[in-house]
């Protein structure tokens, strides 16, 4: 991500020649003056902008797991991180004197237009101030006018009513300096009525849409897009009321259809389910926790199985932190491969590779788009699905061209229909996936490589049937049977070796349901 970051910012210098802007030193100054006195405008230019910082923030759930509210630790944790980046004093006046971003009126190119009703307020305070302060002196220093008490009052009154003005949004800022918006969220947290205070979520909410005007303020005055990555780790430690608790929290924050936030749950699906599935979060779904997780994450990614290389790889940055355990037969098969990599063909560079993905990911999406061909058939009609799919193409095809090894590689075509079947049906396919692995450890005959998926599935369909019970919650999962069927028998009849070179990228689909059926037909077999 942060390699993308630099080549958006090479890009976009060249194509607007401007430079970002940072609020740090004179930028601190600039900023200062724009939140106070201009009201930031969206204009077409800055929907262009193709530039972009991420803001990543690492949330740890365990460092929060005893906290009666773990999702409010996630919220505070949001505010502090972002308060951090910016400073506090641009937060601080953004929250007395910011204003919203809006869009232009027309085509007016203009980012920034004046506060008129700010600069006449100021400039009125500041000449009754004025004109207080000399009437007091006048009163106070004027041989002949020193005994008239009233002129004395009434610039005492005008100078106290002006400068009180100005000394309360001083104060203002001052305040929103010191308390910060983790300590006001921790304020209410702590409250003895909290859990009777009706409007709590009401005011949480109301401090995270001011985090999300802030970051739309300081897009247009840094002339590039923020997007805010939270990273949830350690989730699958904590109680379940909790895990379901910061579930509610990202959804709740990911309701606005603009919000800048990115989150990263990396997470166990195999611990996470059953956690959902205990709490009250799944009614209405069915005590279904694979449901609710669907419905949720728009970009799955379950990390495949370590290969050959990446085990050796592993194992030699093991050895080479160890001295002590760098026996010579391990160092020379390391020598050896690294002899073998030197003498290998070049690779082709980084632009040749992207262009070449590019070219794929754009042939794959138009299968889809083509209602001629078999594949759109099978798009599915909820479109959060749809999102996975779309954004695991170019993820899956990127992976393959960077394993291919050979020129059977699949075509973008058939990595397309892949992520389909594994995103419309992925008990069925972990099913055959399962008698695939076992059928390859007990060393198949040497056409079983050409046997079709569905031959497979279909010899293996009894067994599936006397595992519905304990597979009830993945079973619900799939699509239509019928179509499973149409898919796998007629339109796209993949074989037993196209599953194997499929399987080390597929990225959507739950490797923990596939494991947990491996489990369940071993202890079958022995009964």
């Amino acid at each position: 991500m942060r390699e993308e970051m630099a080549e958006r910012e090479e890009a976009e210098l060249r194509r607007s020649h401007q430079k970002p802007r940072s609020p740090e030193g004179w930028g601190l100054l600039l900023a200062l003056w724009y939140l106070a006195f201009y009201k930031p405008i969206i204009t077409e230019s800055h929907l262009r902008r193709k530039n972009i910082e991420f803001i990543f923030i690492r949330f740890s759930a365990w460092q929060y797991a005893g906290c009666d509210k773990l999702w409010a630790g996630l919220v505070t944790t949001l505010c502090d991180s972002i308060r951090h980046h910016f400073g506090a004093l641009p937060l601080s006046v953004y929250h007395v004197m910011g204003t919203r971003p809006r869009f232009a009126s027309g085509f007016s190119q203009k980012e920034w237009v004046l506060k008129k009703g700010t600069c006449l307020k100021l400039w009125g305070m500041l000449f009754v101030l004025a004109a207080g302060l000399s009437i007091l002196l006048v009163a106070l220093l004027v041989p002949g006018v020193k005994d008239h008490h009233a002129l004395k009052v009434v610039g005492s009154a005008v100078t106290s009513l002006s400068g009180s003005s100005l000394a309360l949004g001083a104060f203002s800022v001052l305040k929103n300096l010191l308390v910060s918006e983790k300590q006001k969220i921790e304020r209410l947290t702590n409250s003895e009525r909290f859990a009777s205070q009706l409007g709590f979520m009401s005011k949480v909410r109301s401090e995270v849409e001011v985090l999300v005007d802030f970051l739309a303020f300081m897009e247009i005055f840094e002339r590039r897009r923020l997007r805010v990555v939270l990273e949830i780790t350690s989730l699958d430690i904590c109680y379940p009321e909790k895990v379901a608790g910061v579930l509610n929290a990202m959804n709740t924050l990911l309701s606005d259809a603009n919000t800048p936030f990115i989150f990263i749950l990396a997470v166990d699906p195999s611990v996470i389910v059953p956690c959902l599935e205990q709490t009250g979060c799944m009614k209405g779904l069915a005590d279904n926790g694979y449901l609710y997780l669907n419905r949720t994450v728009t970009l799955p990614f379950s990390i495949p199985e370590m290969g050959a290389r990446s085990r050796l790889r592993c194992l030699e940055a093991a050895v080479q932190t160890r001295e002590d355990l760098m026996y010579r037969i391990i160092t020379s098969n390391v020598e050896r491969r690294r002899a073998k990599c030197r003498g290998a063909p070049a690779l082709p560079s980084r632009r040749e590779a992207d262009a070449e993905a590019v070219r794929c990911i754009h042939e794959a999406f138009r299968c889809l788009h083509d209602g001629t061909d078999a594949l759109a058939r099978y798009l599915p009609a909820n479109g959060t699905h749809v999102r996975r799919i779309v954004n695991t193409i170019p993820i899956t095809l990127r992976l393959l061209l960077h394993r291919a090894s050979d020129p059977a590689t699949p075509s973008p075509r058939a990595a397309a229909a892949w992520v389909v079947l594994a995103d419309q049906w992925p008990c069925r396919l972990s099913w055959v996936l399962q008698c695939l692995e076992d059928a390859w450890q007990s060393r198949p005959a040497p056409d079983f490589g050409t046997r079709s998926l569905w031959s497979i599935f279909q010899e293996n369909v009894g067994e599936l049937s006397a595992l519905r019970q304990p597979l009830h919650n993945a079973l619900s999962l799939d699509g239509d049977a019928e179509l499973f069927q149409t898919f796998l028998a007629c339109d796209f009849p993949f074989t037993a070796r196209d599953a194997h070179a499929f399987l080390g990228v597929t990225v959507n689909l739950d490797h923990s349901i596939r494991h947990k059926m491996g489990l369940l037909r071993g202890l079958d077999r022995l009964q």
